[in-house]
């Protein structure tokens, strides 16, 4: 995959990659030794004089996974050469881990990579827990991925929850701590780490609510921490649900999670553009 720009300014190619372009020392070390930093088409060092007109291309080569490519159908949201988003259905994980690598998403974009001939990698920039569906924003190479997190990529998600909240909108400002090895649930405690979570109402019917949560904070389970917390705990979910929300679940069919990534807003790296990215899956459905 190639990284375009034109120097904006005179200075030291060096600078312009850091300052105009955004690449980290690292990746920076990487490429030139390899002489894939190059100014109008000709391999440079980093103390290179630039003029402003210039163009610069770095050739961002990404290693094929260990784990294998596979055959999936993928809901594509939003593609360009540099980003993916695609809605994850629930009950599957978005990278292998140690227990299995196939049937992931990893492995479907990784096939979707080579139907499409692209040199591209996955590198996930939002990570959702097994059973929560909807938007996954994905960077093609190590370079965006690390711009995308230097920012705040703003997310928002639909939770379906048994009972709901006294008031219309407002913030849970919980610290939340993770339970002693081996497990690895999370609770509300006042020695764990400051965790503060944004929610309006958007409807309520038959002893549930649909809430729009926005995460201040990332921390680990944190929405379905809160929720549960605070006496409205998602449908569906085993790990922080009540007897009473499961007997609701048990009603309804839900075999997993009523938590939605809804949508994700960011800056686009290279066009400045500010995207807002939506599921097409339904909390309620």
């Amino acid at each position: 995959m190639e990284l375009t720009h034109i120097a904006r300014a005179d200075g030291r190619l060096s600078d312009i990659l850091k300052n105009e372009m955004g690449v980290s020392s690292g990746l920076m070390n990487r490429l030139k030794w390899d002489e894939r930093i190059r100014v109008n088409g000709i391999p440079q060092r980093t103390n290179y004089r630039v003029a402003a007109g210039d163009r610069i291309t770095l050739l961002l080569e990404e290693e094929r996974p260990a784990y294998p490519a596979e055959d999936m159908e993928l809901t594509i949201l939003y593609e360009d050469e540099h980003i993916l988003a695609v809605d994850k259905p629930a009950g599957m994980l978005i990278h292998p881990s140690r227990s299995t690598d196939s049937g992931t998403l990893a492995n479907g974009v990784i096939r979707h990579y080579e139907k499409q001939g692209q040199q591209a990698a996955f590198h996930p920039v939002t990570r959702l827990d097994r059973d929560t569906f909807g938007v996954v924003l994905i960077s093609k190479n190590s370079h965006i991925h690390a711009q995308l997190q230097a920012q705040a990529v703003e997310k928002t998600y639909h939770a379906l929850v048994f009972g709901g909240p006294e008031a219309d909108s407002g913030i849970i400002d919980a610290p939340i701590q993770r339970k002693p090895l081996p497990s690895l649930l999370r609770y509300v405690d006042e020695s764990g780490k400051p965790c503060r979570t944004a929610f309006q109402v958007l409807s309520r019917q038959n002893g549930t609510s649909l809430l729009e949560l926005k995460p201040i904070t990332g921390r680990t389970h944190q929405l379905r921490v809160h929720c549960s917390h605070m006496g409205f705990p998602i449908l569906g979910d085993p790990q922080y649900g009540t007897p009473e929300s499961g007997e609701l679940s048990r009603l309804l069919g839900y075999t997993y999670q009523r938590l939605c990534a809804k949508c994700v807003e960011f800056v686009h790296p290279i066009t400045g553009e500010k995207l807002c990215i939506c599921s097409r899956l339904d909390a309620m459905e």
